[in-house]
């Protein structure tokens, strides 16, 4: 099949006509199927428009052309979609996912993360997909029946396991849940609204999440070169980015700096994607799934690189990692983003008086826990911008993040 064709819809596809529902029913709509109506409802929740103003990497005020947590969102969708079109998945089940997935992060990407579990701590610690689930199950204040989104369990589900089972079948966590456990956020949801966390995710789910990694390792490249902190002749340390810089510098001799950048992501985008879907259609055929119950049952993951991807794929991270993350321009900005989390946390804590109104008292009963929590949901829906706000107002001095 050509790249550029459609797959027709695969028997292991999740069906909208068979989805296992919503928690709470609502008559269908006459337009859209389910899983469109998920999509739309979260393009059009509160937190998906507050990702404008969310640090991917760099905070939002170093330079217009940065990603942030809303762009990285739209592209992981777009690659999710060329994927699904070519595996004859549902594609807006894909897309819901693809775009919900960074709904929990907090401000200051995976600084305000580590800031924000270390001030949960002791009540069950803070983890950015459970936060997802808390948004779209009751964080989200839209609809006059329910709080929440009101997802359907496919939406649900691939939110809560698309990196794989969190439990095995006797209920143990598995993976990086197996030394702290499963996040309260989705224990707690799952006890009332069983997700069957022992099982793999649909394969639109799966597909989102390598969409993801996809989307990171070549706007993360992207960026990295945008911010001068390393040069697309660095990246020929890897045999992978190697290859390519000389084919472009063979297609295209004399590109000026950002277009010889910009091809190599390119052709990096599109060769990560032949890759999974070439991977996914072998690993398809020898497990021969005949409905999306069978995937979730195989026993393993079905969207992934090949070895010799899969390899050179965690040299570009672990490249990105050296040269990148912890360059030490970066390092400073988050270690000082870090600190204002951690201000505005203990601060809520010691004068829940600074809180807004309707952040002040909880619908559930009152204890040091509850807070820290609602103190946590408040903090993780802040935009980088707001957060700077608040400890501006909150404090004599906050660091200019530059």
């Amino acid at each position: 099949m050509s790249v550029g064709m459609a797959a027709p819809r695969a028997s292991y596809a999740c069906d909208p006509d068979r989805s296992r529902g919503r928690q709470f029913v609502e008559p269908p709509s006459r337009t859209r199927s389910p899983f469109r109506r998920d999509c739309d409802r979260v393009i059009h929740s509160t937190a998906f428009r507050r990702l404008k103003h969310k640090t991917q990497v760099f905070v939002f005020h170093e330079g217009d052309h940065y990603r942030t947590r809303l762009t990285h969102s739209l592209e992981v969708a777009q690659i999710a979609r060329a994927l699904a079109r070519q595996l004859g998945l549902d594609e807006d089940l894909t897309e819901a996912l693809a775009l919900a997935h960074d709904l929990g992060h907090p401000p200051f990407g995976h600084a305000g993360e580590r800031a924000l579990d270390a001030c949960l701590r002791a009540h069950g610690g803070f983890d950015h997909n459970a936060q997802t689930l808390r948004v779209v199950t009751s964080l989200e204040h839209r609809y006059p029946n329910f709080d929440g989104l009101n997802l359907t369990w496919e939406s649900l589900e691939g939110i809560v396991k698309h990196n794989g089972p969190l439990v095995d079948a006797a209920g143990a966590a598995l993976g990086h849940h197996r030394d702290a456990g499963i996040p309260v956020g989705i224990a707690e949801f799952d006890a009332a609204y069983d997700l069957t966390l022992s099982s793999f995710a649909s394969l639109e789910a799966q597909v989102a999440a390598i969409a993801d990694d996809i989307a990171y390792d070549a706007h993360d490249i992207d960026d990295g070169l945008r911010a001068g902190l390393f040069a697309v002749d660095e990246l020929k340390v890897m045999p992978l980015t190697a290859d390519m810089i000389a084919d472009i510098d063979r297609r295209f001799g004399g590109l000026d700096r950002d277009r010889r950048g910009a091809e190599l992501v390119r052709e990096l985008i599109s060769c990560l994607i032949g890759a999974v879907v070439s991977e996914a259609r072998r690993r398809l055929e020898a497990a021969q799934p005949k409905s999306a119950d069978d995937v979730r049952h195989c026993g393993r993951q079905l969207i992934a690189f090949s070895p010799d991807i899969a390899d050179a794929e965690k040299d570009i991270k672990a490249f990105l990692k050296q040269h990148m993350y912890r360059h030490e321009r970066v390092m400073r900005v988050m270690r000082e983003a870090e600190q204002i989390v951690i201000d505005l946390f203990l601060r809520y804590q010691q004068k829940p008086s600074d809180l807004p109104p309707e952040w002040r008292d909880g619908a559930t009963p009152e204890g040091e826990a509850a807070r820290a929590r609602r103190i946590g949901n408040f903090i993780a829906g802040m935009t980088d911008r707001f957060a700077l706000t608040e400890h501006q107002r909150l404090f004599d001095s906050t660091p200019e993040l530059r």
